[in-house]
C-alpha cells in the first residue's frame, strides 16, 4: 500500500449489481491528487460527451481528498463529482463530517457510480464486504430518517443518502451525510434520484499510512496548539459563531445579498439583521460540531423548542442569507426550520431560498398570484408562506412543482419576463456572497466550469485572509504586489489563486484554513505521501486539473464565454475581467478554450481530439 493514497478505486454498476475493484499508478496521483482532481481524469475520460446526466450512462463519485483520513489539520473534505444535471456543465460539490474519510477506511480513493437500478437499492462497503441491497423500505424516508434506519440495521457506520427531493429528482437537491454536511451544489441528488441509489453505507477497516509519521505529528500538534491558543480574529470567530459570524458583519460590508439581490441596507434595516445574528444563534447551542481532523469544530448541535426541533444542525451563513437577508426574513425561527427541512429532504439551501425569492418577486410584481400559488401569499419577510412554498419544493406538489428545479427553469415554464428576476449562472443560484464586493466573484461565478459557486477559486475573497501577509498562509507562495488593480498583476493573481485552489479541493482541504494560520502545505505532504513537492509543482498541478474541468464543460457543447450574470449581482466588467484571466491561462480569450500548446505543457494530449 502507498502512503497517503489507498491505490484503488471502486466501480459500482447499478445495472447488473456488480463490484470493480481498479488500481491506479502513482503517475495519476501525482498528476492530480485526489478528490475532484483525481474526479476529472477518471470521469472525463470514462464518460461519453453529452450523456445525460440523468440517465443510466452517466458517471458520477466520491472522491476523499489526498490527505483525507489522516490527522494532518482541517483535510476531512470529500468531493461529489461528475456532470451536473442542473447546468449541464463538469459538477462539483464540497463536503465535510465524517463520510470521506471512511471511504479511504474501506480501502479506496474513490467510489464510482454508472449504470441504474430498477427498483430503490443501497451499496453497503461493511468489513471488505460489498452488496447492492432493496431499499425499498427505506425509499420515502428523509436523509435523517435513513441514516438512522440504515445505522439500527449495520450499526456503527458511515452514511451518505438522498432525502425526498432527490428522489424527486429535484435539479437542486443534494446528497446528506452525518445528518447535515451535505453536497448540496449542482444537484448529485439528482443524479441518486435517477439511479434509484437511496443510500451508500461504509464502514471500514483500513488504515491511511504515511511515510514520516514522526513529522505528521509533530507538525499537527504544532498546528493544533496554536489553533487552540487563539483567542481573537478568524478562528476564535469560527469557532464560537461559526460561519454564521457573517450573518451581521457582511450584510454590514456589502456582501450579503438582500431582497433577491436588488435590495439595500434600507430593506432590511440593523434591527432585522440582528435578529438573525449569529449570537442570536447561539442561544440554541447544545454542543460543538467539527469535521473529521478538524480542531476548530465550527459546527453545532442545537435544540429549537419554539420550533419543536429536537436535535439539527447550526444553519451555515450560507442558510442564513438565503432564507434570511434574500428574502426579507427576520423571523430566526423560520430559518431554523427551513434548514431543518432542507437537510432532511437533501435539498440545496443556496438554490432554495434564491429561488423562493425569485417566486417572491414575480408575485410581488404579478407575474403569479394567488391562483398559481394555490392561495400562498408570497411576500417579502411571510415567514409562514416561505415553509408553506417550501415544503411544496420538497414534494414537488403544486407550485413547487415549478420551483423545484431552480430559478431558470421556473422562469422558462412561467414566461411573462420572470427570467430578469432568476438570479443564477447556466442555472446555478450564486452563493451568497457580492461580485460588488469581492470584485473577481463575477467571473468566477458567470465562467467557472462549475457555475455560480462561491466556494471556487476567487481572487479577493481569499486574499482577505492570511495569503497576503509577510509569512503567506502556504511557504513559497506569494502573489503579485498590484494584485488589486486591474492589469497584468491581477490577472496573474487569478491564475495563481486557480491553480493552488485546485490543488487545494483535491488534497481534502477545508477552505476555511484560508482565514486562519499558516499552513505546513508542503511539510504535510511530505510526512503523508513522502513527495517532495514545490510550490510551483502543486500550482502546476492544481492548473492541470482546471483545464481538464473547464475540457469538461465544453466537450458537453456549453459556451462557457456567453454565460450571463444578472446586472444586479455584478458591478465590474467581469466578462473583460475573465478575459485577462484566460490570457495568462493559456486559453483563448474569445472562447474560454484552452490553447493546444497549453494543454500539452501539462500533459492533457488527450483532450485534444475533443476540442480540436
Amino acid at each position: 500500500m502507498a502512503n497517503g493514497y489507498m491505490g484503488k478505486i471502486l466501480w459500482v454498476n447499478l445495472t447488473d449489481e456488480s463490484f470493480k475493484e481498479e488500481e491506479l499508478s502513482e503517475k495519476i496521483y501525482r498528476q492530480y491528487l485526489g478528490g475532484y482532481g483525481l474526479a476529472t481524469k477518471l470521469i472525463y475520460q470514462n464518460m461519453p460527451a453529452k450523456i445525460d446526466a440523468l440517465s443510466s450512462e452517466s458517471v458520477f463519485g466520491f472522491f476523499p481528498g489526498l490527505l483525507t483520513g489522516t490527522v494532518a489539520p482541517l483535510s476531512g473534505r470529500f468531493m461529489v463529482a461528475g456532470k451536473s444535471p442542473l447546468t449541464g456543465t463538469w459538477g462539483d460539490s464540497n463536503c465535510g463530517g465524517y463520510f470521506g474519510p471512511e471511504i479511504k477506511k474501506c480501502g479506496y480513493d474513490a467510489i464510482l457510480i454508472k449504470g441504474a437500478a430498477k427498483t430503490p437499492k443501497y451499496i453497503t462497503i461493511i468489513d471488505d464486504k460489498k452488496q447492492i441491497l432493496d431499499a425499498s423500505d427505506i425509499w420515502g424516508l428523509d436523509a435523517v430518517q435513513t441514516e438512522e434506519a440504515l445505522k439500527s440495521k449495520h450499526g456503527k457506520i458511515q452514511v451518505a443518502s438522498i432525502g425526498q427531493s432527490g428522489e424527486n429528482i429535484s435539479l437542486i437537491s443534494g446528497i446528506v451525510n452525518d445528518k447535515a454536511r451535505i453536497a448540496g451544489r449542482s444537484g448529485f441528488g439528482a443524479v441518486m434520484g435517477s439511479k434509484k441509489l437511496k443510500a451508500i453505507v461504509l464502514k471500514g477497516n483500513k488504515t491511511v499510512s504515511s511515510a514520516d509519521k514522526e513529522l505528521l505529528l509533530e507538525k499537527t500538534k504544532t498546528y493544533n496548539e496554536q489553533i487552540k491558543a487563539a483567542t481573537a480574529g478568524a478562528v476564535e470567530a469560527w469557532r464560537t459563531l461559526g460561519t454564521t459570524f457573517g450573518n451581521v458583519v457582511s450584510f454590514q460590508i456589502g456582501d450579503t445579498p438582500c431582497k433577491n439581490w436588488g435590495g439595500t441596507k434600507e430593506d432590511f434595516p440593523e434591527e432585522k439583521v440582528n435578529k438573525i445574528s449569529g449570537t442570536e444563534l447561539l442561544k440554541y447551542k447544545e454542543k460543538s460540531y467539527g469535521c473529521f481532523s478538524c480542531p476548530v469544530q465550527c459546527g453545532a448541535i442545537m435544540k429549537i423548542p419554539e420550533a419543536n426541533i429536537d436535535e439539527t444542525h447550526r444553519p451555515e451563513y450560507e442558510t442564513c442569507a438565503s432564507f434570511g437577508h434574500l428574502l426579507l426574513n427576520d423571523d430566526l425561527k423560520t430559518i431554523f426550520i427551513a434548514n431543518d427541512l432542507c437537510n432532511r429532504a437533501g435539498l440545496d439551501t443556496i438554490s432554495a431560498g434564491a429561488t423562493i425569492a425569485f417566486a417572491i418577486e414575480c408575485f410581488e410584481n404579478g407575474i403569479i398570484g394567488v391562483d398559481d400559488t394555490e392561495g400562498i401569499m408570497l411576500k417579502w419577510g411571510n415567514s409562514d408562506a416561505i415553509i408553506q412554498i417550501l415544503k411544496k419544493m420538497i414534494d414537488r406538489e403544486g407550485f413547487g412543482h415549478v420551483l423545484a428545479d431552480g430559478s431558470k427553469i421556473a422562469a422558462e415554464k412561467i414566461g411573462k419576463g420572470s427570467e430578469k428576476y432568476a438570479i443564477q449562472a447556466m442555472g446555478q443560484e450564486l452563493g451568497m456572497h457580492s461580485a460588488k464586493y469581492y470584485k473577481s466573484m463575477g467571473a468566477a461565478f458567470a465562467f467557472d466550469p462549475t457555475p455560480g459557486r462561491h466556494t471556487t477559486a476567487c481572487l479577493d475573497m481569499i486574499a482577505g485572509g492570511p495569503i497576503i501577509k509577510p509569512d503567506g498562509l502556504f511557504e513559497g507562495f506569494t502573489l503579485p504586489k498590484k494584485f488589486k488593480r486591474p492589469g497584468e498583476d491581477r490577472s496573474e493573481a487569478e491564475k495563481l489563486i486557480a491553480g493552488l485552489w485546485q490543488s487545494f479541493n483535491s488534497l481534502g482541504l477545508c477552505e476555511f484554513l484560508a482565514f486562519f494560520q499558516q499552513y505546513p502545505l508542503i511539510a504535510f505532504i511530505k510526512a503523508i505521501v513522502g513527495w517532495d513537492l514545490t510550490m510551483d509543482e502543486i500550482i502546476k498541478i492544481g492548473l492541470r486539473i482546471q483545464n481538464l474541468r473547464q475540457a469538461f464543460t465544453l466537450r458537453e457543447g456549453v459556451k462557457i464565454i456567453e454565460s450571463k450574470i444578472s446586472e444586479r449581482a455584478v458591478e465590474i466588467d467581469y466578462l473583460a475581467d475573465y478575459k485577462g484571466y484566460c490570457e495568462k491561462m493559456g486559453w483563448n480569450p474569445d472562447t474560454g478554450y484552452p490553447l493546444q500548446e497549453t494543454l500539452k505543457n501539462l500533459d492533457l494530449e488527450f483532450i485534444l481530439k475533443d476540442l480540436y
